[in-house]
């Protein structure tokens, strides 16, 4: 369906973020993050953004070991060493991670299961499939996007789990937002302009092609949130990490 040279590449980076998200998981195991939540963040994250996250995963987020953690007295090394510019990515990338899982899940369920397309307005409301996806995609992301912040705003704050959902709530729901929109206006350039118009077709779910674009797009969902993860930790809406 596609080129062959289009093929490798695009299983080349799949490869790519494989080994990368194992690295650091066999890494986090043996070196287990204080935040919990943390020891999926940063091998989801590594899927897309590969060699990078790596780096920051060793550079910083080793910092934030349990261990590390607990060695010094007053403010832990992953507070006091680690530049705010660094702190907005990591809380990004804990966004992210939740989006990422989400979409993926997602994406599986409508391609496995059609009807799931139709149930969220596919043939109805929208003649193009994926935009009614995209509706189940953010349904997905922004419930386990949630989920990743209750457990790292819960313990941090001691809050009860109201309290805790609600903070939740009002530190991930602007920063998810954020992410979907990088994500989908990506996404769409990828299915409607490199794909569907340079390429004359599509890439279906169940091809190396559309996830490497997702790859892409969910690079770009951390350029779009990156912004508005500075103005939540900056405000103290969102947790220093």
């Amino acid at each position: 369906m596609f080129p062959a040279w289009l093929d490798a590449l695009s299983l080349a980076a799949l490869l790519l973020g494989a080994a990368c998200a194992l690295l650091v998981s066999v890494d986090a195991i043996r070196h287990p993050q204080h935040m919990t939540v943390m020891n999926v963040v940063w091998p989801v994250t590594a899927l897309f953004g590969t060699v990078a996250v790596v780096w920051a995963y060793f550079r910083y987020g080793r910092m934030a070991a349990h261990h590390a953690a607990q060695a010094r007295h007053g403010t832990p090394p992953n507070k006091s060493e680690t530049p705010f510019p660094v702190m907005v990515g990591k809380g990004a990338l804990h966004c992210g991670s939740g989006c990422m899982l989400g979409d993926v899940a997602a994406e599986w369920l409508a391609f496995l299961v059609p009807a799931v397309a139709v149930w969220f307005g596919w043939q109805s409301l929208f003649s193009e499939k994926m935009v009614a996806v995209w509706i189940l995609d953010f349904l997905f992301a922004f419930g386990l996007g949630i989920v990743f912040q209750y457990f790292a705003i819960v313990p941090m704050r001691g809050l009860s789990p109201g309290k805790g959902l609600i903070a939740a709530l009002k530190a991930d729901t602007a920063s998810l937002v954020a992410w979907q929109v990088g994500m989908y206006g990506f996404m769409a350039f990828a299915q409607f302009i490199l794909f569907g118009h340079l390429l004359g077709h599509r890439a279906p779910v169940n091809t190396a092609e559309f996830w490497f674009a997702m790859q892409g797009a969910m690079i770009a969902g951390f350029l779009t949130s990156y912004p508005v993860n500075w103005w939540l930790v900056r405000s103290g809406i969102k947790e220093r990490m």
